[in-house]
């Protein structure tokens, strides 16, 4: 079972975002922020030390790292999870937490080491702004869907049919986990390394901008 590479590191909010924008752009994902701390990671075998000294050295800040089993990172990633809250809009939590109250929508997800549980302030963002879509009998595309997060708000707000991608085996098993556990029904679940051709009314892209770039034939 494959390693997993961990970057921690403290800074400035601003040099924070800045530093985990390069450094997903590099592949890095699964971000966890603190008041203390970040950390951010990577599979083992597409880690670049050098690219990584690279991106602390232009920002001056210092960082260490540690070598994760995956085993045990996704043990202690299920520990550690918490509710996420996204105003009164929407909660995402799993099943071992009570229900969230005051919220117009709730997501219920077996945290795994999958990208999207709403910790990630990209996945927080694309929530806040999805509060703002009509979504109402919509085609949409979920590039990226990770834990399935945004596919299932995406049914949850109303649309007709949500084609949900991805390109990791531990993605697509969790994704499919949430999508049943929420018991949604229009949500097409599909393994793919590119972006499909296919015309829909919304895309949700929550992933590293280099893979946006390589896929901006297909995004329409």
């Amino acid at each position: 079972m494959e390693q997993f590479i961990s970057i921690i590191f403290k800074a400035e909010e601003e040099t924070t975002a800045m530093i985990v924008a390069m450094l997903m752009a590099g592949g890095f994902e699964g971000v966890e922020e603190t008041d203390d701390q970040t950390v951010i990671s990577i599979s083992e075998s597409a880690y670049d030390d050098a690219a990584v000294h690279a991106v602390f050295k232009q920002f001056g800040v210092e960082y260490s790292r540690r070598t994760i089993p995956q085993q045990n990172w996704n043990a202690q990633w299920e520990s550690s999870f918490e509710p996420v809250k996204v105003g009164q809009f929407a909660a995402i939590r799993a099943a071992f937490h009570g229900p969230v109250p005051d919220v117009a929508h709730e997501i219920v997800i077996t945290p795994k080491m999958s990208f999207g549980t709403g910790h990630h302030a990209t996945t927080f963002l694309m929530i806040q702004e999805m509060s703002t879509i009509d979504f109402a009998g919509k085609t949409v595309t979920d590039f990226g869907t990770g834990t399935g997060v945004l596919a299932i708000l995406a049914e949850k707000l109303g649309a007709s049919k949500v084609l949900a991608i991805d390109n990791d085996d531990w993605s697509i098993n969790n994704a499919r986990e949430n999508i049943e556990t929420n018991s949604c029904k229009r949500i097409q679940l599909e393994k793919a390394e590119v972006m499909l051709p296919n015309k829909v009314d919304i895309i949700l892209a929550n992933i590293n901008l280099n893979v946006i770039v390589a896929n901006l034939i297909n995004l329409k």
